[in-house]
């Protein structure tokens, strides 16, 4: 039933919480992400647990400094093993080819599969009036697209972008470049704190890659029911 496009953040704090949640969703899902709040609280062990359970890891925690900081960072974190890792792209050009050259040296020298990196582009919290309070002169749009521009043209494999940017940033980037989306939130529902959203299907039907989905999971009433609906959604849509 698992289907690796569906990403399930995991909206907990502790490692005992993270763990209760895998085991009920069991084989239905295959993906997970690690962000700020779980790792912050619980560390290295989130991802070796999953890792361990056979699951795939996108480490969410969007690094951001100067291109040899970030660098340094993402190396670290490459030892852990997780299949996707984030940093911002508003760090710029120089930071991401600098973390992209890291990542493959570090990966090479442990012999392990090369995790991949995705640029954050504009936070799917943010709309044109919070883009233009931090002197955004630009649309969100055509910023996300300008970032998108330069993370392909540094080594990058993909962005973190809302969906409502996808289908510009699949003609921009092509076929191979990875887009993983927050932002997604299924007809059952609510936004929460999130601005620009869409609904799973349509967000695979403009060239998401991945979905990111979490508190309509983490938080429903039945975790299992939340997910095996959002799956039929995405499986309405052939990979």
């Amino acid at each position: 039933m698992a289907d690796d496009r569906l990403i399930t953040a995991l909206d907990v704090h502790t490692l005992e919480d993270m763990k209760r949640l895998v085991t009920t969703l069991g084989d239905r899902v295959s993906f997970y992400k690690v962000g700020m709040e779980l790792f912050y609280s619980a560390g290295p062990d989130t991802v070796r647990y999953l890792k361990d359970q056979g699951k795939h890891v996108f480490l969410d925690l969007k690094v951001h400094d100067i291109p040899n900081t970030a660098a340094q960072s993402i190396r670290a974190l490459t030892r852990l093993g997780a299949d996707l890792m984030t940093l911002h792209g508003t760090g710029g050009k120089a930071m991401m080819r600098a973390a992209a050259d890291a990542v493959a040296e570090e990966a090479a020298k442990l012999n392990i599969a090369r995790p991949k990196l995705l640029a954050v582009t504009i936070l799917t919290s943010m709309d044109e009036a919070a883009w233009q309070e931090i002197g955004g002169k630009d649309t969100v749009a055509n910023a996300v697209l300008n970032l998108a521009r330069l993370a392909k043209e540094a080594g990058i494999d993909g962005t973190v972008s809302s969906p409502h940017e996808a289908k510009e940033i699949r003609a921009l980037n092509g076929p191979d470049f990875l887009i993983v989306t927050p932002g997604i939130r299924p007809s059952f529902a609510a936004a929460n704190d999130q601005k620009r959203i869409t609904t799973p299907a349509q967000a695979l039907r403009d060239g998401a890659s991945h979905l990111v989905i979490g508190r309509p999971i983490t938080q429903a009433a039945d975790p299992v029911v939340a997910a095996d609906k959002i799956l039929e959604e995405i499986q309405e849509v052939h990979a």
